[in-house]
């Protein structure tokens, strides 16, 4: 018996997946795109000035020190790996040269991934991680399930990069891992985007207490599901997405404790 192509895609797709799917079929034909592009992805514009939070001086210093290294940044062994994409170095429109940048800036002890996938995004990072320091990637599914991961066993040894396996947006899973998140000096979150992990993992993140500050950086926010989510964080934040991934890229500045999640502005 064959299996249709929507068949096999509905198999192999989560939920998130197919609801973006289906919305983006939608939308062409409803509303046909004015231009054409390899991939798009639906969101919308906001005003500024009723935004509850904007960015702090230092967060701007930090966006723009960052986008003047991504500049001059390759990341061309990378590129060379097998299952690496081709379209890896492209700047702006993707973030793992921004990504490179904003670690050879800060210098972290601890770094944290929450979202390993192929390992693109981490052997970014860790490519310019000083050589005393940690980079801990979690995911729920392991990186070499993926047809085209880029990591390899080697890249684990020395401790530099951790994996762990688990999901740390499960209030029962986090406390596993409380202290290694308030040592983190960063934290990139590239996981599920679907309008509910990210809920539960600020609500996880609240029961900290930092042992100094902290950059998050959200991949993909201006994807439709994430449009509200970003737009609630109530701490100094940047959409730096001009200069990182066109899916948007966020920073958001964390000193002391998480606050709770704001309510949208009427």
């Amino acid at each position: 018996m064959q299996i249709s192509r929507w068949a096999t895609f509905l198999l192999n797709s989560g939920r998130a997946e197919i609801q973006s799917h289906l919305k983006n079929a939608i939308i062409r034909r409803l509303r046909p795109l004015p231009v054409r592009a390899r991939s798009f992805q639906t969101s919308a514009c906001f005003s500024a000035d009723d935004d509850i939070s904007g960015p702090s001086d230092d967060l701007l210093t930090l966006g723009i020190e960052a986008a003047q290294r991504a500049k001059g940044i390759r990341l061309d062994e990378l590129a060379g790996r097998r299952g690496a994409l081709p379209y890896l170095n492209t700047w702006p429109g993707e973030h793992y040269r921004l990504l490179a940048a904003i670690v050879q800036i800060l210098k972290p002890k601890l770094a944290i991934e929450i979202g390993t996938f192929t390992g693109l995004s981490a052997l970014a990072m860790k490519a310019f991680l000083p050589l005393e320091s940690t980079l801990a990637t979690f995911d729920t599914v392991d990186w070499s399930s993926h047809p085209e991961y880029v990591l390899q066993e080697d890249d684990f040894m020395g401790g530099r990069l951790i994996r762990h396996m688990d999901d740390v947006s499960d209030p029962a899973v986090f406390p596993k891992y409380r202290d290694l998140f308030a040592r983190a000096q960063l934290i990139f979150v590239d996981a599920a985007k679907d309008g509910v992990m990210e809920y539960k993992l600020w609500n996880n993140l609240q029961t900290l207490k930092p042992a100094g500050a902290c950059l998050l950086i959200f991949d993909d926010i201006r994807l439709w599901s994430m449009l509200r989510f970003w737009r609630q964080i109530p701490l100094p934040r940047l959409d730096l997405t001009s200069f990182g991934h066109w899916t948007g890229t966020g920073l958001v500045e964390v000193r002391g404790r998480y606050q709770p999640l704001a309510s949208l502005p009427h």
